[in-house]
């Protein structure tokens, strides 16, 4: 397979920032767009493989930088932030600038919004907001399942605002996050095992300059707003009962609980009335499984999926 080009072009959102926006188009007739949000601390370009493969399935992939990481840049947001105030409520909003892009630019095509953990968040929080606005959601290592703990995170990201502000790193959150979850690999190399099993990938993100960094005290009080609203019944209630969900975890993922997230949030959704969830936790895998050693059987998985609920013929 040989990968298109994907370059980064500039989308102007309403809420003032400069989008870094990828497009990897799909060669002979399109079957839909698959629209992908990133994770923490990482940005849209680490996914072109995972676009080129779509492409070659038929499908059409946006990926866009979101506010605070990557080339994306906002006059009210600093790397690491997403935004002074209200900065949960700005990213969906710019998820939906994309999406109306893909809209003028695909009309008539099913667009499939896709999430990697903070953007799996993300993904699920847009299409509450915007009912019937994706014609499929994909949720992948995301963590809505906080609980207890992460009331105890946001009550320390308060301190810490209190007292240093919250356009600083924080101190607390890295250790009960990333730097737990290093601890939790047997016989770990590099404190960034528990993403992949795939020594190349991980050692691609150390060397990464725009991975790895600590998000601000506003980020993460940011995300843990997506956490728990998104999570909530009564937002999961706004869904479409017919939406097709796909969510996948990892078996030996540290930041779901080692899958267990995931089928919390499967579960959530049937109560909630959705009745078309395919759900699946793959054994022995970490967090990034587009980067993992069985990425491309995850890869043909979710392709297989699209395929069944995008039949060509739509």
């Amino acid at each position: 397979m040989t990968l298109q080009d994907f370059s980064p072009f500039t989308l102007e959102s309403p809420t003032g920032a400069a989008l870094a926006l990828r497009h990897m188009a799909a060669p002979g007739q399109p079957r839909g767009v698959v629209q992908i949000n990133h994770g923490l601390a990482e940005h849209a370009a680490r996914y072109r493989p995972f676009a080129g493969f779509l492409a070659e399935r038929g499908y059409h992939v946006y990926a866009h930088d979101h506010r605070g990481h990557g080339a994306t840049r906002a006059p009210d947001s600093i790397p690491g932030a997403f935004a002074k105030s209200g900065g949960g409520g700005k990213v969906i909003a710019d998820v939906e600038a994309v999406h109306a892009h893909i809209r003028n630019t695909h009309p008539g095509l099913p667009v499939i919004t896709f999430g990697h953990s903070m953007g799996g968040l993300i993904a699920l929080n847009f299409a509450e907001t915007h009912p019937g606005a994706c014609q499929g959601l994909a949720v992948w290592n995301s963590n809505f399942n906080a609980g207890a703990a992460g009331r105890a995170g946001q009550a320390l990201l308060a301190v810490e605002a209190f007292f240093k502000g919250s356009d600083t790193p924080s101190a607390i959150l890295p250790k009960l996050t990333f730097q737990a979850w290093a601890k939790a690999m047997p016989d770990r190399r590099t404190d960034f095992d528990w993403l992949s099993r795939d020594p190349a990938e991980v050692d691609a993100y150390i060397a990464d300059p725009l991975c790895g960094w600590d998000a601000t005290v506003s980020m993460w009080r940011d995300v843990f707003e997506l956490i728990y609203r998104g999570g909530s019944s009564k937002q999961l209630a706004r869904l479409p009962k017919d939406l097709p969900v796909h969510l996948l975890g990892g078996g030996e993922d540290p930041a779901t609980d080692k899958g267990e997230a995931i089928k919390w949030l499967a579960d959530r959704m049937r109560k909630s009335g959705l009745g078309n969830i395919e759900s699946q936790v793959l054994p022995e895998t970490r967090h990034e499984t587009l980067n993992e050693i069985n990425r491309e059987a995850a890869m043909d998985g979710f392709a297989d999926w699209l395929d069944r609920q995008f039949p060509a013929s739509a």
